[in-house]
């Protein structure tokens, strides 16, 4: 499905996306080690028996990248000219390996672009959500969008 130009964004729509994705030992480690973050948390099994959590916990910007990727599509697919930011980042469940991650995102707001005409900024609230309906990302987005083509 490609994604929504500026104008078919609707303040307060939301948008469940349909693709879900399960969290691999090799996501996590590849993405820790490719990213160059050694922390123990994430790729050092003996460690983290001795955490609260008793196993590793996936990284947080990969569970960021996969939220946002998931949304991608209905959203964003070949409309967007380029993320602005991401604000207000959140995880407030951690995930583990073998998750089964799910997105939402709702349209908060959206603005005519001040300095270029043919686009729009649309804010949108990102949430991954695990297979125990637990909220384990949430973010704000800035995304600089396309408008339809007159």
């Amino acid at each position: 499905m490609a994604g929504k130009y500026y104008e078919e964004f609707e303040i307060g729509q939301v948008f469940e996306h349909d693709v879900r994705r399960t969290v691999t030992e090799m996501d996590n480690t590849l993405f820790s080690t490719l990213t160059m973050n050694p922390a123990a948390i994430h790729i050092d099994y003996e460690y983290a028996k001795g955490t609260e959590f008793g196993k590793p916990l996936v990284n947080s910007i990969f569970t960021l990248g996969l939220v946002v990727g998931l949304s991608v599509g209905e959203t964003t697919l070949g409309t967007t000219v380029g993320n602005l930011g991401w604000e207000d980042v959140k995880f407030p469940k951690p995930v583990f390996i073998g998750d089964t991650i799910r997105a939402q995102s709702e349209v908060l707001a959206k603005r005519d672009s001040k300095s270029r005409p043919t686009q729009g900024i649309v804010t949108l609230l990102h949430r991954g959500i695990n297979q125990r309906d637990e909220i384990v990302c949430e973010c704000r987005r800035l995304a600089l969008m396309m408008r339809k083509p007159a």
